[in-house]
């Protein structure tokens, strides 16, 4: 989005530049504006470098959100495995009066 926006801005530097250089009745002398120029066009390459950076970094925080995305759904798969295990298999508590009972009959 931002590099779309640059060039878009880029567009219009560059018309602005021609208009300039076609209307000669500017309230800047010539001098003014071939000095101003320069420090926009500098500026905007110092945005595009940016942008650039930013793209980069961008890149790398997504890559790294992706794998703790992959981390995550493992960890939960296996934590509700556990949950589900521990639910399922928990032995009885029996109490003893039960047991006696049981024994009595088994005997």
């Amino acid at each position: 989005e931002l590099e779309n926006q640059l060039t878009a801005k880029s567009k219009t530097l560059e018309e602005l530049k021609e208009s300039l250089a076609f209307n000669s009745s500017s309230e800047q002398s010539p001098e003014a504006l071939s000095l101003w120029m320069p420090e926009l066009c500098e500026l905007m390459d110092s945005i595009a470098s940016q942008v650039a950076q930013l793209k980069t970094s961008m890149q790398s925080v997504t890559e790294q959100w992706r794998v703790y995305d992959e981390v995550y759904a493992e960890v939960n798969l296996k934590t509700t495995r556990f949950l589900y295990c521990i639910n399922h298999y928990k032995p009885s508590v029996i109490s003893l009066e039960a047991l006696k009972k049981q024994i009595k009959t088994l005997q």
